[in-house]
């Protein structure tokens, strides 16, 4: 049995756009109504067929749907769920899919009191954005973590579990709190630092622009993608997870002070020592068919 058979995807960006697709090929005779704030983009996901309806209001988006999922940068979570506080039927179950999880709980507890939340956060991506960008496999075999806060109904929960699981994610569940930390060091940081180490090539006056792009090899490419991200859902994210990325990025602070005094005094069985533990850390990943071990990233070379 399907969890849901009228489901509202608010917010028609990579994420929202790819659970639209994804529900349509793995649930197709569930119902799939869309909404955007944004008029081009409304104008957009018509144009593609994106969803079997898209509403003009997220209020008439939301009328008759038994799930509703905020797909908005997590700075908005607030205003998009006060928008459908009036029309949102009451047996229906709110989620999300933000990157942090204790802002979005009490903006969204505030603005909708009486209603079933059970966040949630797919952890997977790209760069690109926008309702062209998404595409029906980008949870298969990702992780999808479910956050529900004390006292909610094991029900909803596991109906939100099951739509995941449907979906072709994996699926975890996890305190608000301790997911916030879990993602502050696995995401949000190495995000910051992307965004540090872009911008500090670009600020130097002594390497033009030209010889930053042309000479992009391996690493700093790899660091330029992951700075190519979202910057409206990014500035978002390090605000509303400030305590936890400020505490992961003062860890970081002094574990790359001990390594800057590694290298002035040349002790190289400990920069060895570092580089091998973490290269075992990426194998494990590959193991846990988190990545691709084809070379080079999976690059093509044709």
């Amino acid at each position: 049995m399907l969890p849901f058979a009228r489901v509202t995807v608010i917010g028609l960006g990579l994420i929202g756009s790819s659970i639209a697709r994804a529900v349509r090929q793995h649930m197709p005779s569930v119902r799939v109504t869309g909404y955007d704030a944004d008029p081009a983009v409304r104008e957009t996901a018509v144009r593609i067929d994106l969803c079997d309806d898209i509403a003009d209001t997220a209020g008439t988006s939301v009328i008759d749907a038994d799930l509703v999922i905020l797909c908005v940068p997590v700075g908005a979570m607030g205003a998009a769920a006060a928008e459908i506080a009036a029309d949102l039927p009451a047996e229906a179950i709110v989620s999300d899919v933000g990157s942090c999880k204790e802002s979005v709980v009490e903006a969204v507890h505030a603005a909708l009191p009486d209603a079933v939340f059970v966040p949630a956060h797919p952890v997977a991506g790209t760069e690109n954005s926008g309702p062209e960008a998404g595409f029906a496999s980008l949870f298969h075999g990702r992780w999808c973590i479910i956050t529900p806060v004390e006292g909610t109904a094991p029900f909803a929960v596991e109906r939100v579990l099951e739509f995941w699981r449907r979906l072709g994610a994996q699926v975890e569940t996890m305190a608000p709190d301790h997911h916030d930390r879990v993602l502050a060091v696995t995401s949000h940081l190495p995000h910051l630092i992307a965004y540090t180490i872009v911008g500090t090539a670009s600020d130097m006056e002594e390497v033009t622009q030209s010889e930053v792009i042309k000479y992009s090899a391996g690493g700093f490419r790899d660091f330029t993608r992951i700075a190519a991200s979202d910057p409206t859902m990014w500035r978002d994210v390090f605000l509303a997870n400030k305590e936890a990325v400020l505490d992961m990025l003062q860890r970081f602070s002094e574990d790359l002070t001990a390594l800057q005094r590694a290298i002035r005094w040349g002790k190289g069985d400990e920069l060895f020592e570092l580089f091998s533990r973490t290269r075992a850390i990426r194998r494990s990943i590959i193991e846990q068919g988190q990545d691709d071990a084809a070379p080079d990233f999976g690059r093509s070379h044709e």
